[in-house]
């Protein structure tokens, strides 16, 4: 059995900001389904403030908080950029150092790592 720092090693948290309401749970609920996330948080009157093109915007949306692990990121992020309806998405990973052994267990187990993926067995979770 993996330790606790082994585990977290093996989970990530990829973060993105999506415009309007409901486009996040539509998007969510597809990596979930895909067996590409493990869950999708799904927090809304989210603000986004950026520069684009030479002017500071301002920006109403739903920010998703993704847990994924193991050889899934890659197709994660393939995927989170396909189906985004942004010309440039924001899509960071951040990876997880501690949290509560069975949680990250429970995440690990239910991504399945794409065939060919690196970071795993082919078609294996």
């Amino acid at each position: 059995m993996a330790s606790n720092a082994e585990t977290a090693q093996n989970v990530m948290v990829v973060l993105t900001a999506v415009p309007g309401e409901g486009v996040g749970r539509a998007i969510g609920r597809q990596l979930v389904e895909e067996r590409i996330a493990a869950c999708v948080s799904v927090l809304k009157n989210h603000t986004s403030i950026y520069r684009w093109e030479g002017r500071v915007c301002e920006d109403a949306g739903e920010l998703l908080v993704i847990k994924t692990a193991g050889g899934t990121l890659s197709a994660l992020i393939e995927r989170l950029g396909a189906l985004h309806p942004d010309t440039l998405p924001e899509i960071i990973a951040l990876p997880v150092e501690q949290g509560l052994s069975a949680y990250l267990e429970w995440v690990a187990n239910e991504v399945v790592t794409p065939p060919g993926a690196p970071g795993g067995d082919v078609g294996q979770r």
